[in-house]
């Protein structure tokens, strides 16, 4: 009676020892050329009066808008991210010294080629601050497909790898979830030169699955 005891602990202990299942994750980075390219671009302007600062802010605006929109000629937007009106104080802080006015907006592009022409245009034009460009995707979806999938193939291969180990097989798939970053680059100038010269990167889109299945015995 005894032995029979001992023998059933060894088993229950066995089974209780032995996983039901194996999770694993898999990671899959995927670098595409990017399809459209934005920068910001504000105007800044100072007056002695709120009014005269505002005043002189939407005609210097006007100006800037109307030509990168010539520049574009369709193939993009421009739209208004921003509009601020505040008080210059002496340097003191204790007497106001005039006030500033600034409208910034955003412009999008799908012709990368024009973004070194959008740069220069918008400084002749006016404008008192340009940032980026930002290169990115006009839809990541498929790409974030491709990046899922190929995450998913490497956990499902660790998987293997681990049963294979354990000397047991892979069962049906019990859950699976998905993460997921996307990453625009950030363009950089290159020499001098009559027109504004812009490096493109490329953009990383980044897909992690982890995946559990069951083991048969």
């Amino acid at each position: 009676m005894r032995l029979a005891l001992l023998m059933f602990a060894a088993t229950l202990a066995a089974a209780q020892t032995t996983p039901s299942s194996i999770q694993a994750t898999g990671t899959a980075t995927i670098y595409f050329k990017p399809d459209q390219a934005t920068l910001t671009v504000g105007v800044t302007t100072q007056g002695t009066t709120a009014q005269q600062a505002s005043d002189l802010n939407a005609t210097a605006a006007d100006a800037v808008i109307k030509a990168l929109d010539a520049a574009l000629s369709g193939a993009g937007t421009i739209q208004t991210i921003s509009h601020s009106l505040s008080t210059r104080y002496n340097n003191n802080g204790t007497v106001v010294a005039g006030y500033s006015a600034t409208n910034t907006v955003q412009v999008m592009t799908t012709n990368l080629s024009l973004v070194g022409t959008l740069i220069d245009t918008a400084n002749k034009a006016g404008a008192t601050e340009i940032g980026g460009p930002t290169f990115g995707l006009q839809n990541p979806e498929p790409q974030r497909q491709q990046a899922l999938s190929a995450a998913s193939k490497q956990a499902l291969a660790h998987i293997a790898a681990i049963a294979s180990g354990l000397g047991t097989k892979t069962g049906a798939v019990l859950a699976a979830q998905e993460g997921y970053s996307y990453a625009p680059v950030s363009g950089m100038a290159g020499a001098a030169a009559a027109t504004t010269p812009i490096q493109v990167g490329t953009v990383s889109v980044t897909a992690s699955v982890t995946v559990s299945v069951a083991l048969v015995q």
